[in-house]
């Protein structure tokens, strides 16, 4: 079974992103401060997009009381992620202080697209670690129980 990540999530990652990739051709100190950030962001993503964030396609079909054997499949997911959980808030942290530099340098620079986009990365940081994380693990827990 295939478990894909919402598409509202994929589609903010992608902006998210985007304006990472923006930010690191800025010149000087900001554009140095965002390589930073894409360089500690990019393994991160990677992992989210590989197993924290498709548990969450389930959310759908599990709200209606559509439970399959087949879902029992994202257990290795949300298995993962549970185990790699300390992890992934560490890395999060890690990514929280390297926005804060990029956020300093950028508003040295009066650069207020850059300091948006920090914060607004930051914001989605706290998100997944308050309900993203959490529902992935939970939805494993439901299908362990349920499938």
């Amino acid at each position: 079974m295939e478990f894909k990540i919402p598409d509202s999530l994929r589609v903010e990652h992608e902006e998210l992103h985007a304006e990472l990739v923006r930010a690191t051709k800025v010149e000087g100190p900001v554009g140095e401060a965002a390589r930073n950030v894409a360089t500690l962001l990019h393994p991160h993503f990677v992992k989210e997009e590989e197993y924290a964030l498709p548990p969450l396609g389930l959310l759908g079909p599990l709200a209606t009381g559509a439970v399959t054997p087949e879902m029992r499949q994202v257990l290795a997911m949300t298995d993962r992620l549970k185990a790699d959980l300390p992890e992934m808030l560490a890395e999060h942290q890690a990514v929280v202080g390297a926005l804060r530099k990029l956020i300093a340098a950028a508003q040295r620079e009066d650069r207020s697209e850059v300091v948006h986009f920090a914060e607004k990365l930051m914001l989605h940081a706290r998100t997944e670690e308050e309900v993203l994380y959490p529902t992935a693990i939970l939805i494993g827990e439901y299908v362990r129980r349920s499938a």
